[in-house]
C-alpha cells in the first residue's frame, strides 16, 4: 500500500511539473500584460490596463479580430460538416480502398504547415483567390476537417450500427434516420468538433500568413507588432487569444463527454 501511495504521489507530481512547464510561460505573459513597464523585467512595475486600452483603441487589431472570428466560425461549420460526412461514410459503408480513404482524410495535419501554406498560396494564385478572406477559410477547413472527422468518428464508433437499420425497418427514410437517430447521437461530438476546429483556426498562423494578403488575422498581426521591437501589446493580445482558445477547447471536451438525454444511445 505504501508503494502504491508513493507511485501515486510521484505520478501526480510528474503531472504537475508537465503542467507547470506548459503553462508557466503563458501565466508569465498574462502577468506582464498588466505591468506598467515596457520591458518584461522583475521587479514588476505598477498594475495597469494601459496595454489593453492600447489594443482596444487600435482599429487594426479590431479588423484582425473581426477577420479571425469570421474565419474561425466559417471554418468550424465547413470543417465539421465535412468531418461528419467523412466519419459517417467510414461508419456506415464498406468499400474497396477504405483504408486509403481514411489515410487521405487524416493526411493534412501531418503535412508541415509551411509546405501546406506554400501549396495553398500557389493554388489560390492560380485560380485568382489569393489574398481573400475565403482563401483563409478554405485553407483552414482543409487543415481542421480531419480533427472534426476524428472526434465524430470516435463518437459514432460507440453507436450500435443496427439502430439505423432498425429505423429503416420501422418505416423511416434514410434522411429521417439520419435526422432522428444519427445526428442526435453524434450531436455532442458535432458541437465539440465545432469548438475544437474554431480554436485551431483562431490560433493558426503559418497558413493564414501566407494566404491572407491584407486580410490579417490576430496571429498575423501579432507577428507584425513583434517585428523590430518589444511591445507589451503582445502580452495583452496573447492573453485574449489564450483565453479564447482555452475556453473553446474546454467547451469541446466538456460537450463531447455529455450524453444527450433522449438520444439514440438511450433509445
Amino acid at each position: 500500500m505504501r508503494a502504491d501511495k508513493l507511485i501515486r504521489w510521484f505520478l501526480w507530481g510528474y503531472l504537475g511539473l508537465v503542467f507547470l512547464f506548459i503553462f508557466a510561460p503563458i501565466v508569465t505573459s498574462i502577468i506582464f500584460s498588466f505591468n506598467s513597464d515596457r520591458f518584461p523585467t522583475i521587479p514588476l512595475g505598477s498594475f495597469t490596463w494601459k496595454w489593453y486600452q492600447t489594443i482596444y483603441n487600435d482599429p487594426d487589431v479590431w479588423d484582425a479580430a473581426k477577420t479571425s472570428v469570421i474565419v474561425a466560425l466559417s471554418t468550424s461549420c465547413l470543417a465539421t460538416f465535412i468531418g461528419f460526412c467523412t466519419a459517417y461514410t467510414d461508419f456506415r459503408y464498406q468499400f474497396k480502398g477504405k483504408n486509403s480513404y481514411l489515410v487521405l482524410a487524416l493526411l493534412p495535419p501531418t503535412i508541415p504547415l509551411i509546405i501546406l501554406a506554400l501549396a495553398m498560396l500557389a493554388w489560390f494564385s492560380k485560380i485568382g483567390l489569393s489574398g481573400q478572406v475565403w482563401s483563409i477559410v478554405i485553407a483552414h477547413t482543409v487543415l481542421c476537417a480531419p480533427f472534426a472527422m476524428a472526434v465524430i468518428r470516435l463518437r459514432l464508433q460507440q453507436m450500435d450500427p443496427d439502430l439505423e437499420s432498425a429505423a429503416w425497418n420501422l418505416g423511416a427514410s434514410e434522411w429521417s434516420a439520419m435526422r432522428y437517430v444519427i445526428v442526435p447521437f453524434a450531436m455532442p461530438a458535432i458541437v465539440s468538433s465545432m469548438c475544437l476546429t474554431m480554436a485551431v483556426s483562431f490560433d493558426e498562423f503559418a497558413v493564414a500568413w501566407f494566404v491572407s494578403g491584407l486580410n490579417k488575422t490576430i496571429p498575423v498581426i501579432i507577428l507584425e507588432i513583434l517585428q523590430g521591437n518589444i511591445d507589451p501589446q503582445i502580452n495583452a493580445i496573447g492573453t485574449f487569444v489564450f483565453v479564447t482558445s482555452i475556453t473553446l477547447v474546454i467547451l469541446a471536451q466538456l460537450i463531447f463527454m455529455l450524453r444527450t438525454p433522449g438520444s439514440a444511445s438511450n433509445a
